[in-house]
């Protein structure tokens, strides 16, 4: 079945751009112009992704962003903003978005970043990796999806679990942050590495018991980050994978 892709901008003339592209690229495309359709539009349409503008009438894009993540939803979302300011750009992912893109854009690369957004959730693939990483209080479940810290789940957006997996399995490695882009967003270029410091920021509050001192998610300066096991014993490493 293919991919259900929820569009939600309120000029008409860019919901049609991307209706037309992502019907040529075989995805399934519903279009709504105001903020105020968005949940009814998910309860029927029940979209993989949702392409979301920033600017709505009725509920703007961070709210209708803020309110889903509070309810729980993953729904993968990328953020479209005709800002120019990075704080205005960046405003989406503060509050749960996966990925944003600046209008004016291509249809090629919003494509491009849908396809990135969906394997990287899972969506267009129903395998999951077999196996569970255990580094310090932290364990992950790749194959449920989720992560425990001393026994209690953690609420984590789809990115945010992609990028705490992906830095577990690295652990130890000084990771820059366009290895960060091109290994957990799939950005094969050289972009705005923001996106990377916001989702890490975000990690540390949910994993850290004092994210301006962290102990698991540590800053490696002109480089990027490195994650590290507080318990391990100096020259042993902790963490374990364990395989189905």
């Amino acid at each position: 079945m293919n991919n259900r892709i929820l569009v939600v901008d309120d000029e008409p003339s860019i919901a049609m751009l991307l209706d037309y592209n992502l019907k040529l690229a075989d995805y399934d495309v519903r279009c709504v112009y105001d903020g105020g359709a968005v949940f009814e539009a998910i309860r029927s349409f029940r979209p993989d992704l949702m392409i979301l503008d920033l600017m709505l009438p009725t509920m703007d894009g961070v709210q209708i962003c803020r309110k889903l993540r509070s309810e729980g939803n993953g729904l993968p979302i990328i953020m479209l903003t005709a800002m120019q300011e990075l704080s205005d750009r960046i405003a989406g992912l503060d509050h749960g978005a996966d990925d944003y893109m600046v209008k004016p854009f291509s249809p090629q690369e919003v494509i491009s970043r849908i396809r990135a957004v969906l394997r990287r959730s899972g969506a267009s693939s129903p395998e999951a990796p077999p196996a569970e990483i255990h580094l310090g209080e932290i364990c992950i479940s790749a194959e449920r999806r989720d992560v425990t810290l001393n026994g209690r789940l953690i609420d984590l957006t789809p990115k945010e679990f992609e990028l705490l997996l992906y830095l577990c399995q690295h652990q130890g490695r000084a990771l820059s942050r366009q290895q960060l882009l091109q290994n957990v967003w799939d950005y094969h270029f050289l972009g705005d590495t923001r996106i990377v410091d916001v989702h890490i920021s975000h990690l540390r509050d949910k994993i850290e018991a004092d994210a301006r001192n962290p102990r698991y998610i540590q800053t490696v300066r002109s480089v990027g980050y490195k994650m590290t096991d507080p318990y391990a014993i100096p020259g042993q490493r902790k963490s374990t994978l364990a395989s189905r």
